[in-house]
């Protein structure tokens, strides 16, 4: 039955591109609950706060069981639209450090400053991304799925033609898709695809995969 959920309308959240500081702290609690030690020290108590995923669920039941009435063709949503990219033409890599900048306050409970408005930092200084992020073309699908590895997330962009539905490509292919946002392309200066980022120290490493790759990965024995 894990096919009629991952295909609800309400699983169109899955197939969205955060922006980097979401992935980056997502990671960062992925990272941290893998290394949590085993061993109990001390007194223990039950957790008193709810499931969250048991509420999630308990909210995803109560929705309409056909959401297109209100909405219309998911084609038209603004949450489908991906960002558009050139195809890579050669082998490129380069280095991206994404900094933040606030954009508000960050105060103390008593009201002091803790950080300013304006304050930039760079968030791999505080988290890792242990992940990669296989960033392609619904028409080089193929060629991202022998490539990424199981915990990889792979980004579907749009190209010249109409931008992919990673829904119907999601349950084609039984794997979690997203779509590339403007907001993350333009922090890292995406312009061309397939695109691996990954993270070295405390910065990002973007490799842009040319044909010859693609081409040789496609050929070599498996």
């Amino acid at each position: 039955m894990a096919g009629d959920r991952f295909s609800r309308p309400a699983r169109v959240a899955c197939f969205q591109a955060a922006t980097v500081a979401a992935l980056l702290a997502a990671s960062a609690l992925v990272a941290g609950s893998a290394r949590g030690a085993t061993a109990t020290i001390g007194r223990t108590w039950p957790i008193a706060e709810p499931d969250a995923l048991a509420e999630i669920e308990a909210r995803v039941a109560k929705l309409p069981t056909n959401l297109r009435s209100k909405f219309g063709p998911r084609a038209r949503w603004s949450a489908m639209k991906a960002a558009t990219l050139g195809i890579a033409s050669q082998e490129r890599v380069r280095s991206v450090i994404p900094f933040y900048t606030l954009d508000t306050d960050v105060t103390l409970p008593d009201g002091r400053v803790l950080y300013p408005k304006g304050f930039t930092f760079n968030p791999l200084t505080y988290v890792s991304l242990p992940q990669r992020l296989v960033i392609v073309h619904a028409s080089e699908l193929g060629w991202a799925l022998r490539t990424a590895a199981p915990t990889d997330w792979i980004l579907l962009a749009a190209g010249a033609a109409a931008g992919p539905d990673p829904i119907a490509l999601g349950e084609k292919v039984r794997r979690p898709l997203f779509l590339l946002e403007e907001r993350v392309k333009d922090r890292l200066g995406l312009t061309v695809a397939p695109v691996i980022i990954r993270q070295i120290g405390q910065h990002l490493e973007l490799t842009e995969v040319g044909p010859r790759s693609r081409a040789f990965e496609q050929e070599s024995p498996r």
